[in-house]
């Protein structure tokens, strides 16, 4: 093995292990806003008020545009990925709503 190519797998390894540091980073803050928006559709369920709030999610997608481009992220990649997480959140609100309404019966 050449030198260049010891230099090149060091800078590799140094450069995954950062991957792999941000990954958790973004597992553990998907896992804290997730906590965050079941206590939201719990609040949702029980004030009787709809899993999904189009105009909030209006807002947070341009918001979340804004700072992707601030970031010099891709805007549209930086939208689908809150376009899932939006989907997500809305299907859990779905299930504690209809887990609501089914322990009121």
């Amino acid at each position: 093995m050449t030198s260049d190519s010891s230099s090149a797998l060091a800078e590799l390894e140094r450069l995954r292990a950062s991957i792999d540091n941000i990954d958790a980073a973004l597992i553990h803050m998907l896992a804290e806003r997730f906590r965050c928006t079941k206590a939201v559709g719990e609040l949702k369920a029980r004030s009787s008020l709809p899993a999904a709030d189009p105009n909030r999610e209006a807002r947070q997608i341009e918001r979340l545009r804004q700072l992707a481009r601030d970031a010099h992220l891709d805007p549209d990649f930086a939208e689908k990925f809150l376009a899932f997480v939006i989907r997500e959140v809305i299907r859990h609100h779905e299930a504690i709503a209809a887990q609501a309404n089914g322990s009121h019966e």
